[in-house]
């Protein structure tokens, strides 16, 4: 348990901070006379057979740079670019900066037969890349693990719904980890802050939904941006309960426009939010202040760690000076570099060229169509249609006739290079009629499915991501459509890479009449047999099928735990495919269910395993 007396402590600098922050803004201490951009980007580790590595802190010692950091999952890598100032060349020079540094990233990770894959969720992350032993090993993320299931009352439960749907309990906030983002910052004045702040998150499903790049999650299709259902359900604290009350997410979007300044967003957090983390403070941030110093707001900042606003408030110091800035979190990582800076201006641009009628946004739109947008952003991508000035309009109508303009307008008061404002503008606008990441990942891994395995479509479809991210010049909207001949070679080794997960599935008290009868409609000589837990306890075959026609002419009422094997060998997720063929060969079984714990997870067939067996 967590000890109440540190919790206290670090409440009372919480409380401190807070005072502080509202002091400096009055006080105009905050640096309002320029403005800097800068951005986090996360990236994935992929082995030479295109899945997730552990190598995440060999390579990171190795760069021995301080631009980078850990994450979660040991798959995972985290660059923190400098910030530069919001003006001419700014956005040339960041795309120079974070490819020097990918480029320096990809050449270490060589070493260790890895490469660097820009993705928003990599697609072969399976079940087993989501164990602790991908963890990434520091204490931090162990206590953040052990204090959100303390929270819930339990495991994490992820239901997620698109064209496919994922139903599945988990026991640690690594499905986090799958999420990847290029996290954007921009400096704010504070006398224009809420305004800035309630523009930004008008603006979020807009953009959002020409920035997708994560359909795709455990080999299922889900939401154009999945990364944004998946980030708020992996790491919600709230356990279920039989009260009708609401209860505000950790990650979330907001339930109403801001008011105030910027200090009550941080004071309304700290009413919302549980303290889950704390740290031993020494200085006292009025103290501080009352000294002349300015204060890091230790506290404040910790706290405001652990709550996933999709559009953070910040506060921080730089050359001395205190400032506040917006943290865009929920655009994804890559596809290209490219495509992260085309990006980033959009915002920018949308950002600094906000028409005063928007200036009081609860004039102006009703919160819930903010936050309608966002979703149907995530949900659909650039096939929505958003609320917009009191209309439903499709997403290439209002990138390219309303916020497009406003975007350019916006950098050119910036006095952004005219060349960079139309190369990178000029990226969203083919993408808002063209295709973005998400539907270009949609079109191949379906395409790809029907002539390869589905394991082999994401390998597939991961090593394009990687080759296509080097090309210069080449956004999504140019990408090709991969054929059958660019498939990355198999390297499926475990169970998990070829069962089948789409099951026919009978309860032992079905009866047998019924069951025999859809495994002859639907063609199918293996079907697992559950009893009334769930758990595994049988299995019809063709033979038994055979067999019961025989008898049905005599008895009618059987059931099928009257007719099934109840000898029925099992094998693991993990189980080597080598191993799983040899125990099949042995016992001379044609099929295998798989199976974890006693949950049916999916099944083999010597169909499966046929193109694995080299003897």
């Amino acid at each position: 348990m967590r000890d109440d007396q540190t919790r206290a402590r670090f409440i009372k600098h919480l409380l401190s901070d807070i005072k502080a922050l509202e002091t400096m803004i009055n006080d105009n201490l905050i640096e309002n006379d320029t403005i800097r951009i800068g951005a986090e980007q996360e990236f994935c580790l992929v082995t030479d057979q295109w899945r997730p590595s552990k190598h995440a802190q060999d390579v990171l010692k190795a760069i021995n740079d301080p631009h980078f950091t850990t994450e979660l999952a040991r798959y995972n890598l985290e660059i923190n670019l400098d910030p530069i100032e919001l003006k001419s060349a700014c956005f040339a020079q960041m795309q120079s900066s974070l490819k020097s540094l990918l480029a320096k990233a990809q050449n270490v990770a060589q070493k260790y037969n890895n490469n660097v894959v820009l993705a928003g969720i990599l697609p072969t992350i399976g079940k087993k890349e989501l164990g602790f032993d991908y963890m990434t090993p520091s204490p931090r993320y162990r206590n953040l693990n052990e204090i959100a299931r303390e929270l819930r009352g339990g495991d994490f439960e992820l239901n997620l719904s698109g064209v496919d749907e994922l139903t599945i309990r988990h026991d640690s906030v690594l499905f986090e980890a799958c999420n990847t983002s290029f996290q954007m910052h921009l400096q704010i004045t504070s006398d224009d802050f809420i305004s800035s702040y309630n523009w930004a998150q008008a603006i979020s499903g807009p953009v959002l939904s020409v920035c997708t790049n994560s359909p795709l999650l455990l080999g299922r299709e889900l939401w154009s941006e999945t990364r944004i259902a998946l980030f708020q359900q992996s790491i919600d604290t709230r356990g279920s309960t039989r009260a009708l009350r609401d209860r505000q997410a950790r990650v979330t979007i907001g339930n109403h426009w801001a008011e105030g300044s910027a200090v009550d967003i941080f004071k309304n957090d700290a009413a919302l939010y549980n303290v889950i983390l704390t740290k031993d403070i020494t200085k006292d941030s009025m103290e501080e202040l009352g000294k002349g110093n300015i204060p890091k707001l230790e506290a404040l900042c910790l706290h405001n760690g652990t709550i996933y606003r999709w559009n953070r408030a910040c506060y921080g110091v730089g050359n001395g000076k205190p400032h506040l800035r917006i943290e865009n979190r929920y655009i994804p990582s890559g596809p290209t570099v490219l495509d992260q800076m085309a990006n980033f201006a959009f915002w920018i641009g949308l950002m600094k060229g906000r028409p005063s009628q928007y200036d009081h946004m609860a004039s102006k739109m009703d919160f819930r169509d903010a936050k309608a947008n966002f979703i149907n952003a995530a949900r659909t991508g650039k096939d929505s249609a958003l609320h917009w000035n009191g209309d439903q309009v499709p997403v290439p109508k209002l990138i390219t006739n309303e916020l497009l303009p406003m975007a350019y307008s916006g950098l050119e008061k910036e006095g952004i290079d005219k060349q960079d404002i139309e190369k990178l503008l000029g990226i969203i606008a083919q993408r808002a009629e063209g295709q973005t990441a998400s539907k270009w990942l949609i079109k191949n891994y379906r395409n790809l499915s029907k002539e390869m395995k589905k394991d082999d479509a994401l390998l597939t479809v991961t090593k394009a991501l990687h080759h296509n991210q080097k090309i210069e010049d080449q956004p999504v909207h140019l990408w090709p459509m991969l054929k059958a001949e660019n498939k990355a070679k198999s390297t499926a080794h475990l169970v998990s890479h070829i069962m089948s997960t789409r099951l026919y599935i009978v309860n032992d008290s079905d009866l047998a009449r019924l069951a025999t009868n859809v495994m002859e409609w639907k063609n199918i000589h293996h079907v697992p047999v559950e009893n009334q837990e769930g758990d595994l306890c049988g299995l019809l075959t063709w033979t038994h099928l055979e067999r019961y026609k025989k008898m049905e002419e005599e008895v009618d009422y059987l059931e099928v735990a009257d007719i099934m094997t109840k000898d029925v060998v099992t094998v693991h997720p993990d189980t080597e495919i080598s191993k799983a063929i040899e125990l099949m060969k042995k016992l001379e079984y044609g099929c295998m269910p798989v199976v974890q714990g006693k949950e049916l997870v999916g099944i083999i067939t010597i169909k499966d395993v046929i193109p694995f067996d080299h003897d």
